[in-house]
């Protein structure tokens, strides 16, 4: 006999817990990761790196230290590090775009309909967000011809949102399932930030080239009327249980921050892209991120200390602590988010569904509690997008 869980995630909730339109909440049944094969070390990287920076870069021991301080310990790369510092031109990085790009998405998109139990034919909509390549026909048009969805697939390339487009991108989609509840939808990011490295003496380089890898991620959602966002005890005969916890997505917000277009974001020239990334950034996150936050979860009654998952993107090292400080986290809050940066880097777009899919693994695993969860990444504009989810166990779910 299964005791009843303190609360429901799927049933409709009672009294000052209920939200707003939260019969119409899609729920989050899938999700994947994909990493290029090629790993290096960071030391080795630097190594690499160091023989063709210009002189005032290697001056006084400054470019090694920043490698050391950064608190990356690896990164994955399409290509070798070594061929990254020969590369010339924006048509032979762009071309190593499509290739890799398509590559991991192929790989990510299959795991990801794979962990929920889907085909590729079962997806009505497939939004794609990428900011390190450009590709006409975009990327989602191509992966038509090389994974069997139906051909009346509705696509939605998104370009230009950078590390925001994760987050941003699970609450467009989410927007789009609640007119079509019946369906399910795919979100991919995939990011070859490797490939717009630029050997420089600009800050924005030299942070990039310390910071950033190549990756994949996808997350599959369900329509509120989809069998797969039912309780699962009602859908096991027909679909079996995801790998990873299911999380509704009550609500989303977006925040512009007015004349911030340098904070971060890409000068396009004959070479490629070259970053653009302000030091103020953490300062920004530090005097912004609780009221985005706050204004959020106001909006569902849902008080800060009852979060227990910070899906948040990494940033860097001081963008993390400038999250931590300014939203009052335990330290254990962001280990996920902590994990993620000196495991493989930041991804851009990629990195916070890497961490989201590392939350759902530890809540079906019983490592961590089910709960609210507030996913959160900042990009270019300057601008946050926040996403409130409702995370259960499998426990929560058999009622």
């Amino acid at each position: 006999m299964t005791m009843l869980a303190s609360r429901s995630h799927f049933l409709p909730s009672q009294g000052p817990r209920a939200h707003q339109g939260a019969g119409l909440s899609p729920v989050i049944v899938g999700s994947a990761t994909a990493l290029p094969s090629q790993a290096y070390d960071q030391s080795y990287i630097s190594d690499v790196v160091h023989s063709v920076v210009p002189p005032e870069m290697q001056r006084d021991g400054k470019f090694r230290r920043f490698f050391e301080t950064v608190q990356v310990r690896r990164r994955h790369f399409v290509i070798p590090p070594e061929r990254i510092v020969r590369l010339k031109g924006f048509k032979e990085r762009n071309d190593i775009y499509i290739e890799a790009a398509l590559e991991l998405s192929e790989r990510v998109l299959i795991d990801a309909l794979d962990d929920a139990a889907l085909t590729p034919a079962d997806v009505g909509m497939l939004a794609t967000t990428s900011v390190t390549g450009i590709a006409v026909p975009s990327l989602d048009a191509r992966l038509m011809n090389r994974i069997d969805f139906s051909r009346s697939l509705v696509r939605m390339p998104l370009f230009g949102l950078g590390c925001l487009g994760g987050a941003a991108g699970v609450a467009r989609v989410s927007e789009w399932l609640r007119g079509n509840p019946d369906q399910c939808a795919v979100l991919l990011a995939v990011e070859t930030c490797s490939l717009s490295f630029q050997f420089d003496a600009q800050i924005g380089n030299l942070v990039s080239i310390g910071l950033f890898g190549d990756g994949a991620a996808a997350v599959v959602m369900a329509g509120a009327r989809h069998p797969l966002a039912r309780a699962s005890g009602c859908a096991r005969d027909v679909y079996r249980t995801p790998r990873g916890a299911r999380a509704r997505v009550l609500g989303a917000r977006s925040t512009f921050f007015p004349s911030t277009e340098r904070v971060m974001g890409w000068d396009i020239g004959d070479n490629g892209f070259t970053p653009v990334l302000s030091h103020d950034v953490p300062d920004i996150v530090r005097h912004h991120a609780a009221s985005a936050v706050d204004a959020l979860l106001e909006r569902h009654d849902v008080d800060r200390d009852e979060v227990e998952h910070w899906v948040m993107h990494p940033g860097g090292p001081k963008v993390i602590d400038a999250m931590q400080s300014t939203l009052a986290l335990p330290a254990h809050a962001l280990s996920a988010t902590r994990q993620h940066l000196r495991d493989v880097g930041n991804l851009s777009s990629a990195s916070v569904l890497f961490i989201l899919d590392e939350h759902r693994r530890r809540i079906a695993a019983g490592d961590a509690d089910a709960g609210y969860g507030v996913m959160m990444a900042m990009g270019p504009a300057f601008c946050a997008e926040v996403v409130l989810l409702d995370f259960a166990s499998d426990e929560e779910d058999e009622l």
